[in-house]
């Protein structure tokens, strides 16, 4: 058996942080991100519909959450590659609608609702969003997967080999 020279199991280094370690990052990047985002939001629907605002915060922030989760929440070791993206896209599209279903229910209970209501209930449908997306995020799209078995050669292609090297 050889020694591991300083080397961390396979395994290990898979594994990642724990869940109240990875909820807590979560937490920070994501709902940094996502505070930054609802300030972001009323700002950019001075220039255009809501709906059109929330959609651009939504995807340069699903673009950046993406990134720091794969590399400090979920502590992957590189950045997130296409398949996280667009999984994790899929989760914030849900967030999206969430979010714009709630501030649209808001106007319908409340038409003359200011920016404060609108902020209150987009962070109420933000966080909730936020939970869903971190069981999405932690059991699915970041999740370790299992390496391969490696198969020993079949007994046939082995002798093979040693009669054509003999």
């Amino acid at each position: 058996m050889k020694p591991l020279s300083g080397k961390r199991c396979e395994g290990a280094a898979s594994a990642g942080p724990g869940p109240v370690t990875s909820f807590v990052r979560f937490v920070l990047c994501g709902g940094g991100v996502g505070v930054l985002s609802s300030f972001a939001v009323p700002l950019l629907a001075v220039t255009v519909p809501w709906a059109v605002s929330n959609a651009i915060v939504t995807i340069a922030s699903t673009l950046l959450c993406t990134e720091l989760h794969a590399r400090f929440t979920f502590t992957k070791g590189r950045g997130a590659g296409w398949r996280e993206h667009w999984q994790s896209a899929g989760s914030a599209t849900a967030a999206f609608l969430a979010t714009g279903i709630a501030v649209h229910v808001l106007h319908l209970v409340q038409p003359s609702a200011g920016p404060p209501a609108e902020q209150l209930v987009y962070l109420g449908a933000s966080g909730l969003a936020g939970a869903g997306r971190f069981l999405v995020l932690r059991v699915y799209v970041f999740a370790g997967r299992p390496a391969r078995a490696v198969r020993p050669p079949a007994p046939q292609a082995a002798a093979s080999r040693v009669l054509a090297a003999a």
